[in-house]
């Protein structure tokens, strides 16, 4: 027993152990212990303890020739693209903007570099740690684990907000014991993250693109063949529960253009399959009337259900004369502001941008007009008392504005490069390769999309799925080029 145990725990087996912490610690978004971090730090994610130790552990196991460690393409493209930020932001530190509550641009831009670098180890990690399908299964497995966790917490919030079985002040203590932030008080699904926008996001952008691809090409990675149709419905529940207007829009999307590219086979075959139902016997009838009417059903109660909150009717109950009182009718209206005063900073150095991380500081003088008279939030933000840094609320307005054309093409060369990665295990024709292919597009779209709410290098969504698959493309790349050159 002892011996099988500290096999378990042994050297060669260590980096998988840390990996499986990362995975199954990734719905921690926000993880209160952290040294040396203030509290306006929000981006906090658990799954960074086990990395900080795996990444040193696999440099020394390469140095040793105990593992070998491959330079994947897509490096090159995002090497560049690091450089080029590094570039802005010496460019940052000339220009030298006056300091803003407290914060200088060097400052800004050393924090944002470390962010920045924080989520290049998670795609590192994810590129290196996954190099076949045995591989593939081992990550998505642990995946499931943390989402099995998220889903349980969800529903001890769901179970506290709705039934009061659980004393509402009694779980927010046990929420802060590792969270940054008590239950929201609107009675919105928050899960094991910060609050339910962060959980809907990593439900689009992680959880989803695995569990779709394995229901969509029947590919399954666990032996229980139900357990990933169950989860994703389960995950559709708690997605609704969040209210989260951006991932509900996001997931529900990418879903169906996931559809129309890689589902159209099993499409064609239920809709031939259904139609051929009307001609049949009654049983036959009914059974396919009895699943119009569950579909209307679950539609229609989707839509009662998020109209319940009045944060999400106000999209459809337009009482908005232009597209500016529109966007602050739907409560989006400062998020919008703040991404109009990051593209100011944009207009002033539009090639090279002022410096990574130094967006803020000139986001409150190029604010909107409107924004002053119609936004509350706007206000207070503007009050001498106010200490709060401004963001821009956008990666690509961040980009744009820090890091001009140049880091913005960059960076946009990269995700392409990234989704040709992607696309290439097509041509493995294996089960497990197309898996894995619909879910990197899955999740690149949904990526593509999310970088539009929410603007931090830290947040593990946007580096993950993209370097499992350029783990495994690399090395299936490799595979290719051996078996020509032994058929030559």
């Amino acid at each position: 027993m002892k011996s099988s145990v500290s096999s378990v725990f042994s050297v060669a087996n260590l980096p998988r152990l840390l990996w499986a912490l990362a995975m199954l610690s990734l719905p921690v978004t926000s993880f209160r212990w952290f040294p040396g971090l203030g509290e306006s730090t929000l981006v906090r994610p658990l799954a960074l303890y086990p990395l900080a130790f795996l990444l040193p552990l696999l440099l020394v196991q390469a140095w040793r020739k105990k593992i070998s460690l491959y330079w994947a393409g897509a490096f090159v493209a995002l090497g560049v693209f690091v450089l080029f930020t590094i570039f802005s932001a010496s460019v940052g530190s000339f220009i030298n903007p006056v300091p803003l509550r407290g914060q200088t641009y060097d400052g800004r831009a050393i924090r944002a570099l470390v962010t920045l670098f924080i989520g290049i180890a998670f795609f590192i990690s994810a590129v290196w740690m996954n190099r076949d399908e045995a591989d593939l299964r081992f990550t998505v497995q642990w995946i499931f684990a943390g989402l099995c966790l998220d889903l349980a917490w969800s529903g001890l919030q769901a179970v506290t907000f709705y039934t009061g079985l659980l004393d509402k002040e009694m779980v927010t203590h046990w929420q802060l014991a590792f969270s940054m932030r008590e239950l929201v008080r609107t009675n919105r699904i928050s899960g094991l993250a910060y609050e339910p926008a962060w959980l809907a996001g990593q439900l689009a952008t992680i959880f989803f693109p695995f569990l779709f691809a394995a229901v969509l090409t029947k590919y399954r990675t666990t032996p229980l063949r139900w357990l990933e149709p169950v989860l994703l419905a389960l995950s559709t529940l708690v997605l609704l529960a969040t209210y989260s207007r951006g991932g509900l829009l996001i997931t529900v999307g990418t879903s169906g253009l996931m559809l129309l590219l890689f589902g159209r086979d099993v499409l064609r075959s239920m809709w031939t399959w259904f139609i051929g139902g009307f001609r049949g016997r009654v049983f036959d009838l009914s059974l396919r009337l009895g699943m119009i009417a569950l579909v209307v059903g679950v539609v229609v109660g989707s839509i009662l259900f998020l109209g319940q909150k009045n944060y999400f009717r106000r999209l459809w109950e337009i009482n908005a004369e232009s597209l500016s009182e529109y966007i602050v009718d739907i409560n989006a209206g400062a998020r919008g502001a703040y991404t109009v005063g990051a593209m100011g900073a944009f207009e002033e150095y539009p090639l090279t941008g002022v410096g990574l991380g130094g967006s803020g500081f000139y986001i409150y003088q190029n604010l909107p007009d409107w924004s002053f008279t119609t936004l509350p939030e706007i206000a207070r933000q503007l009050s001498p008392e106010s200490r709060l840094y401004p963001n821009p609320k956008n990666l690509y307005a961040r980009l744009l504005a820090e890091t001009g054309l140049g880091g913005f093409v960059l960076f946009i060369a990269f995700q392409f490069n990234l989704l040709g990665e992607t696309l290439s295990l097509l041509r493995r024709r294996e089960d497990w390769a197309r898996f894995a292919a619909v879910a990197g597009v899955f999740a690149w779209v949904a990526v593509a999309l999310y970088n539009f709410t929410q603007d931090s290098f830290t947040t593990p969504n946007i580096w993950l799925v993209s370097g499992i698959l350029v783990g495994l493309s690399a090395k299936a790349g490799d595979f290719a080029l051996q078996a020509n050159k032994e058929i030559s």
